[in-house]
C-alpha cells in the first residue's frame, strides 16, 4: 500500500502541524507538543467549554469539529490510540471560561479510563466537569446494552447540538442534557469493503476477500455480524437503514437528520447512491428527512466504505442543527 507520508512515527505530529498553518484564524495550540488544539478564541468567558478527543487516523472526526459552535478544544492521540489524561487536562485548562467543560466523546476504553482521570485532575485544579459519552453503533452490542455500544459518525450530532447549546450560553448541566439527548436518539451502521492500513506498520487492519463486504464494521476495523459477498448499493442502504429505524423506533409521522458518511477511500457519488434509496426508503415509511449531512464526517484513514447514521428530531433538536458553526472541517452558516 502506498502512503503520501515521511516517517511514520512523525505522521501525526506532522499533519497537525499543517493544519495548524492552514487555519490560524481558526486553531490554536496551547502544548508544545501540539497534541492539543483549541479554538482561536479560546477560553470564552462565561461560556461551557466543550473538550472531545481521541485517536489519530478518523479525520474529520474529533480534531476537526473544534470551533465556533461545535468543540472548544481537543487531545490528540496518535492513530487509532487514546490522548493521555495530561493532554486531556491540557485541553480543559485552554478552554476553561469560568462555566465548566463537558467532555465528550467516543465510548472506547482507553479514552473513558483517560478522560475519567483528566475529570479528578480538572477537580484539584477547580474546573467542573461532566461527561457525556458518544454510544451510536448499533452492531456493537443490542438495544438493551445500549450503553455498551461504541461511538462513531453519529456523535457529530451532539458535537453539533451540545456546541450550539453552549455557544448560545446554556449551563454545564444543561449542556451536558442537549448532548445526553441526543446520543440517546441516534443510530449508526457501517459497512467495510476494504482495509485501512497503519502508518506505522504498512499492515491491513483486517482482511477482506475480493468482492467481500463486511455489514457492522467498526472505525478501527473492529469486526462486524456478517460478512458476504458485496451487495448493490441500494440492498447496503436497505440493510442499514432497516436496523436503524427498527433500533430508534421511529414511524410515519417522524423527523429525521441523515447522516451518509465515507470512510476515507469512498467516492461522493457512491455515498449519493446510498443517499438516494435511504431517502426513498423513509419516503415510503412516512419518515421526513429534515437534514441531511453526505461526505465524509468520521474516517478510518483510507478505509473503503460507509456508514448511516439517524437523528430522530424534534423542533429542539432541528434547532440545534441549524445553528450557525464553523470550524475548517465544518461550516453551518
Amino acid at each position: 500500500m502506498k502512503k503520501i507520508i515521511n516517517e511514520p512515527a512523525a505522521f501525526v505530529d506532522e499533519f497537525v502541524e499543517g493544519i495548524l498553518l492552514a487555519h490560524p484564524d481558526l486553531l490554536k495550540t496551547p502544548a508544545d507538543d501540539r497534541r492539543v488544539l483549541v479554538r482561536a478564541d479560546a477560553p470564552v468567558a462565561g461560556k461551557v467549554g466543550i473538550v472531545t478527543g481521541g485517536g489519530s487516523g478518523h479525520l474529520p472526526l474529533f480534531k476537526g469539529y473544534v470551533g465556533r459552535g461545535l468543540c472548544d478544544g481537543v487531545a490528540i492521540g496518535n492513530v487509532f490510540s487514546s490522548p493521555s489524561s495530561a493532554q486531556v487536562l491540557e485541553a480543559t485548562k485552554a478552554v476553561s471560561g469560568g462555566a465548566g467543560v463537558l467532555y465528550l466523546y467516543g465510548n472506547y476504553g482507553g479514552d473513558v479510563f483517560n478522560f475519567d482521570l483528566a475529570t479528578d485532575m480538572a477537580e484539584l485544579e477547580g474546573i467542573p466537569t461532566l461527561t457525556a459519552i458518544g454510544r451510536d453503533d448499533v452492531a456493537s452490542q443490542p438495544k438493551e446494552r445500549s450503553a455498551d455500544r461504541r461511538g462513531v459518525a453519529g456523535i457529530l450530532f451532539a458535537f453539533k447540538g451540545a456546541g450550539a447549546a453552549a455557544e448560545r450560553g446554556d449551563t454545564l448541566e444543561q449542556v451536558a442534557a442537549v448532548a445526553e439527548d441526543i446520543i440517546d436518539n441516534t443510530a449508526t451502521m457501517g459497512i467495510g469493503i476494504s482495509p485501512t492500513i497503519l502508518p506505522t506498520t504498512g499492515k491491513p487492519s483486517f482482511e477482506l476477500g475480493d468482492g467481500e463486504m463486511e455489514v457492522g464494521i467498526g472505525i478501527h476495523g473492529e469486526p462486524g455480524f456478517h460478512r458476504g459477498e458485496l451487495e448493490s448499493a441500494d440492498r447496503i442502504a436497505e440493510r442499514l437503514t432497516e436496523r436503524l429505524v427498527a433500533d430508534l423506533g421511529i414511524g410515519s409521522g417522524d423527523r429525521v437528520a441523515v447522516l451518509v458518511n465515507g470512510m476515507g477511500a469512498t467516492p461522493l457519488e457512491e455515498l449519493y447512491l446510498l443517499f438516494r434509496r435511504v431517502h426513498q426508503l423513509l419516503s415510503e415509511q412516512g419518515i421526513t428527512i429534515s437534514k441531511n449531512y453526505i461526505g465524509e464526517y468520521a474516517t478510518s484513514l483510507e478505509m473503503a466504505g460507509a456508514s448511516i447514521s439517524l437523528l430522530a428530531l424534534n423542533d429542539e433538536r432541528l434547532a440545534l442543527l441549524n445553528a450557525p458553526a464553523e470550524s475548517p472541517f465544518f461550516k453551518e452558516a
